[in-house]
C-alpha cells in the first residue's frame, strides 16, 4: 500500500493509491497518519476495507508529510562508505546516531526555507523507515516485525552550523523544512527488497547523488535493533538512514544550495520530491 497525506498544511487528509493511481479519501477508516493510528491493526484495517468504494480526492492539491507529528526524529549519519569518504571521516564500526527536530518536518514539494544567517545549506537523499507498535531491546531478525513501512527523507544540512559550530549536529539538522517527508508511505509488502533501491538527487537539473541501498554500511533492520538497545520507539516514530555521496560539501570545489533553485529527490518504489529553495 502507498499512504499519503494531503490537502493545505494543518488540513490534511489520510488517503491511499489505489490501482489506478487514483488518490482514495480514509478518512472514513482513518483520521490521520499519526503516532495514535500508525499501527499493525489500522493497516489491517485499510487492507480489508473495499477502497474502490472510497471518495476520489484531487491530485491537484499539495501532499503534506507522510506522517503527522511523530514523537521521534532520529537520523543515521555517514551510513554510506562514499558518503563518509568524500567527508573525510572514518567509515563507522557502528551507526552514527542524532536527532532533527520534528519541527523540522514538512510536504516533500513545500519549499526549502533558507534561514537567516545560513551560508551553507545542503541536501540528502535518504531511505526513512516508520516503527509500528512498542520496541525496545530487539534482535535484528525480529526488526522488520516492528517497521510500519518506508518513505523518503531529505535530510537538509546547514553545514556550517553542523560542524563547524561547537556541540552536535543537531543544530544544523533542524530548521524549519529541513525535514521534507514523502510523499508516501509504502508498507513492507510493496517493495520487492529495501536493500536494493536506487537513490538520486538533481540540483537544477544535474544530478548530484546516485547511490543505492545495498551500499549502507548498516542496514533497515540493524539500525532498528541497535537504537531500540538505547531508547524505546514507538509507532510513528520516523528513523532516517544516511545518504550516498554527492552532497554538496563533498564537491571540489563545494556547492550549496542558494534561492531559486530546485532539487529533485528519488527512491524507487518510494515517489520523488521536489522542491525549490526561497531565502527566509
Amino acid at each position: 500500500m502507498k499512504l499519503l497525506r494531503v490537502g493545505d498544511k494543518g488540513k490534511e487528509i489520510p488517503a491511499i493509491v489505489d490501482n489506478e493511481n487514483n488518490y482514495r479519501d480514509l478518512s472514513s477508516l482513518v483520521d490521520d497518519l499519526k503516532p495514535s493510528t500508525l499501527n499493525f491493526e489500522i493497516l489491517k484495517k485499510i487492507k480489508d476495507s473495499d477502497i474502490s468504494k472510497l471518495p476520489i480526492v484531487s491530485k491537484d492539491q499539495r501532499i503534506g508529510s507522510c506522517v503527522n507529528k511523530p514523537g521521534k526524529f532520529i537520523a543515521i549519519g555517514l551510513n554510506y562508505s562514499d558518503h563518509a569518504k568524500e567527508t573525510g571521516a572514518k567509515t563507522p564500526t557502528e551507526p552514527i546516531v542524532f536527532m532533527k527536530a520534528t519541527s523540522s518536518i514538512c510536504g516533500p514539494n513545500d519549499e526549502i526555507e533558507i534561514p537567516k544567517g545560513s551560508n551553507k545549506l545542503d541536501w540528502e537523499v535518504e531511505l526513512a523507515f516508520v516503527v509500528g507498535k512498542y520496541t525496545k531491546n530487539i534482535s535484528e531478525k525480529d526488526a522488520p516485525d516492528h517497521i510500519l513501512g518506508y518513505c523518503i527523507v531529505n535530510d537538509v544540512s546547514e553545514r556550517e552550523w553542523q560542524i563547524e559550530k561547537l556541540g552536535q549536529w543537531v543544530k544544523g539538522k533542524s530548521g524549519d523544512t529541513f525535514g521534507p517527508t514523502g510523499p508516501y508511505l509504502v508498507t513492507k509488502e510493496a517493495i520487492d527488497d529495501i536493500n536494493n533501491l536506487n537513490l538520486t538527487t538533481e540540483v537544477n537539473g544535474k544530478k548530484m547523488q546516485s547511490g543505492n541501498t545495498k551500499n549502507m554500511i548498516f542496514n533497515t533492520n540493524f539500525i532498528l535493533s541497535y537504537l531500540s538497545k538505547f531508547m524505546s520507539l514507538q509507532p510513528g516514530d520516523l528513523v532516517t538512514t544516511g545518504t550516498p555521496a554527492g552532497v554538496g560539501m563533498g564537491m571540489k570545489p563545494q556547492i550549496f544550495l542558494k534561492p531559486g533553485d530546485n532539487i529533485k529527490i528519488a527512491i524507487d518504489n518510494l515517489g520523488t520530491q521536489t522542491s525549490k529553495i526561497v531565502s527566509k
